[in-house]
């Protein structure tokens, strides 16, 4: 059997593709947290919370209505957009005059009440969720088998993130967001309405988070403590990355998957801690990130 530095090479690619999974996961959370992030300037702890309501959601659509996975994709994510909409009119909206602090806490104490009420009903066992028939089985590459669902899962992941990607950078409603950042009186000037603005960015962040919850579902299962287990890491992809920068968030979350990974071959017990390793050195280095500015 082939190998490379005394690792067996279906065990090398086997903890790369683990490591692109989890990359995948990182990247959609990061890239709606820094949208976040860069529009509403709040450091939004609810983003675990709306991860874990679209796997949710995406499992009572199929035992209370029937509705499987593929519908579940779009309708998951607008219920779950929707209700982050709600939450930033009622909730959020009244503290963008105050300390930033007071964001991150109000969101904080809102992840507590979605994950206690869900676990308070569901308990922390998990709810089965089946990958659709059209994506089980697996696809033999010649050096590794690989289950047709995680390749699924890489490969919507990453034209999610291009499309996000573009509509930010490529369009003129992109144009308009990205100004509104830097200068939200001046944007307000030319009649662009930036309420409405920070609004739909809210709600698209929640949805991008739901979106990743119902890919996640039919992997890990569905858990009121998913969100809470994965969003230390995802803020921690979103400072290696740089606040609020979009590419940096993509590119970063892929990337500190598989390096994750590929710890878990070298030096399993570092696994946990290799991401913010990598943050504190990245800091030490440059303070704003890699793709970061200071502001």
């Amino acid at each position: 059997m082939s190998d490379l530095l005394g690792v067996p090479l279906p065990v090398l690619w086997g903890q790369v593709l683990i490591g692109l999974i989890n990359g995948s996961f990182y990247a959609v959370l990061s890239l709606g947290l820094a949208l976040i992030f860069g529009l509403l300037n709040i450091i939004n702890f609810t983003h675990g919370a709306f991860y874990m309501l679209g796997a949710f959601v995406s499992w009572w659509l199929l035992r209370i209505l029937g509705i499987g996975y593929w519908p579940a994709l779009i309708l998951a994510p607008l219920a779950v957009g929707l209700f982050g909409i709600v939450l930033e009119r009622l909730l959020l909206k009244p503290l963008y005059k105050l300390d930033h602090l007071y964001g991150l806490l109000l969101t904080f104490g809102l992840a507590l009440i979605l994950e206690g009420a869900l676990r308070q009903g569901y308990g922390v066992s998990g709810l089965p969720y089946a990958i659709p028939p059209s994506l089980q089985g697996a696809w033999n590459l010649g050096f590794m088998f690989l289950p047709v669902y995680r390749g699924w899962v890489v490969l919507a992941s990453a034209v999610v993130c291009l499309v996000v990607w573009l509509l930010i950078e490529k369009t003129r409603a992109g144009a308009v967001m990205r100004a509104a950042t830097e200068n939200p009186t001046l944007v307000k000037a030319f009649g662009i309405n930036v309420p409405l603005l920070v609004t739909a960015t809210y709600g698209l962040g929640a949805a991008l988070a739901a979106f990743a919850g119902v890919l996640a579902a039919p992997i890990y299962s569905v858990n009121p403590l998913m969100g809470s287990n994965l969003i230390i890491v995802v803020f921690a992809v979103v400072v290696i990355g740089g606040m609020g920068s979009i590419l940096g968030a993509v590119l970063t979350g892929f990337a500190l998957g598989v390096i994750e990974g590929l710890t878990k071959v070298v030096y399993p017990e570092a696994s946990a801690t290799v991401v913010f390793v990598i943050m504190a050195l990245v800091l030490l280095v440059k303070p704003a990130g890699l793709f970061g500015r200071t502001r």
